[in-house]
Parts: C-alpha cells; sequence; structure tokens
C-alpha cells in the first residue's frame, strides 16, 4: 500500500482506514459517505485522501531493478 500516512492538509491519521474504506466501498459495494461515517472521517481533506487514493503498487512493483 502506497497511502499516505496522514492527510496532506490537516494532519490526521488516515491510513489506518484504507483497508476497510476499500474493501467495503469497492469489493461490498456499500455507500462512501455512510462509510466514511462509520470509520469516523468527518473532514472533507481526510475524505478526499480515502476517496481519491490510486494503488499503483502493484503497476510500479514490475518496474523494479534487474
Amino acid at each position: 500500500m502506497m497511502i499516505p500516512i496522514r492527510c496532506f492538509s490537516c494532519g490526521q491519521v488516515v491510513a489506518d482506514k484504507w483497508e476497510e474504506y476499500n474493501e467495503r466501498v469497492n469489493k461490498n459495494g456499500e455507500d462512501p459517505v455512510k462509510v466514511f461515517s462509520d470509520l469516523n472521517v468527518k473532514r472533507y481533506c481526510c475524505r478526499r485522501m480515502l476517496a481519491g487514493h490510486i494503488d499503483l503498487i502493484d503497476e510500479i512493483i514490475s518496474y523494479s531493478r534487474k
């Protein structure tokens, strides 16, 4: 995972919420607004960090040095 540990704007820890958010929204199809409320993510800047994150580690790792 390459999600930032803290929100860039306010400094709130967001990385610990990524796994549950990703599973509930992308795999279970739940409403992101409800998931944010359940995870106690109230600030828009922190919501942006989770909602706007694209997990690129699997793509980057294929370009490792040889």
